[in-house]
């Protein structure tokens, strides 16, 4: 409590209070005065851009890795042997234990225009739509530099573990006796799936949407490594306080995910998603 209090809490409190002031355009200097005039520079077209496309990309990504992760956490509940339960712990966990920054330029490596994609692509030749989805040629002469489809690929690679594990928790909790008491009421399979499985596992998605939508909204180094030239919320606040030194702006973009995700905290809390965890 005393970590959470004065270590967490408190660094948050700094940065609201950051957020307050200004930098003067003229000396560099932060302003140590209350102010509103950043925030005002915040509602700026660019800025809200930004905040939008970040988000944006977050749901996108929370969606997606839902769709992807529950097929294999019922599989993993319901189905599966403890042999093989374990086998896919082991491959789910597996890309955890290597480095963050080692996937990252993993995936940078496979969708670039001289990545495996492209070589599989050339070498069946075939005229794929995947050049253009995946790379953006002609941006600072780099053939590295991924669309935004490219970034929320990755996005959904990196993240995927951290929505499976909460859903399969969750479904492991779902009564066994609850299924079969539908389906002795003459439910078919998909009715108590939609009306007892699902409801009843919801709060394991809600749960591991958290951690997806979250981490999402503030990662900076794939959209830096892997993205183009439109920045997501962590490159802003990056290069506000690091290139510009503009402390009170980027302070005021951290604002923005911390408001989001307490509302969306909020909302999971109601759904019973902390249950879940």
């Amino acid at each position: 409590m005393l970590y959470m209090g004065v270590v967490y809490l408190g660094s948050l409190f700094a940065l609201l209070l950051n957020s307050f002031f200004r930098l003067d355009g003229f000396t560099g200097q932060v302003v140590h005065k209350f102010t509103l005039a950043t925030y005002a520079q915040l509602l700026q077209r660019a800025n809200l851009d930004i905040i939008a496309r970040t988000t944006t990309m977050a749901t996108a990504v929370t969606i997606a890795d839902a769709l992807l992760a529950f097929p294999l956490a019922y599989y993993m509940a319901k189905f599966a042997s403890p042999r093989i339960k374990t086998v896919l712990y082991l491959g789910v966990m597996l890309p955890l234990w290597s480095s963050y920054l080692v996937r990252v330029y993993a995936w940078k490596l496979i969708l670039a225009k001289e990545g495996i994609v492209s070589w599989f692509v050339n070498l069946l030749h075939l005229n794929s739509p995947l050049d253009w989805l995946l790379s953006l040629p002609g941006i600072g002469g780099s053939s590295l530099a991924l669309s935004p489809i490219g970034v929320f690929i990755v996005f959904c690679y990196i993240w995927l573990p951290y929505m499976i594990l909460p859903i399969q928790a969750a479904l492991e909790r779902v009564p066994r006796s609850f299924e079969e008491a539908s389906s002795d009421l003459g439910a078919k399979p998909s009715e108590t799936f939609r009306h007892v499985t699902l409801p009843l596992a919801l709060p394991g998605v809600v749960a591991g949407s958290i951690f997806t939508f979250s981490l999402t909204l503030g990662d900076f180094i794939v959209p830096l490594s892997l993205g183009n030239s439109k920045f997501f919320i962590g490159q802003a606040v990056y290069s506000h306080q690091g290139t510009s030194g503009n402390i009170p702006l980027a302070a005021a973009f951290t604002m923005g995910p911390v408001i989001i995700m307490i509302i969306y905290l909020l909302v999971a809390r109601k759904l019973g998603a902390f249950d879940a965890l």
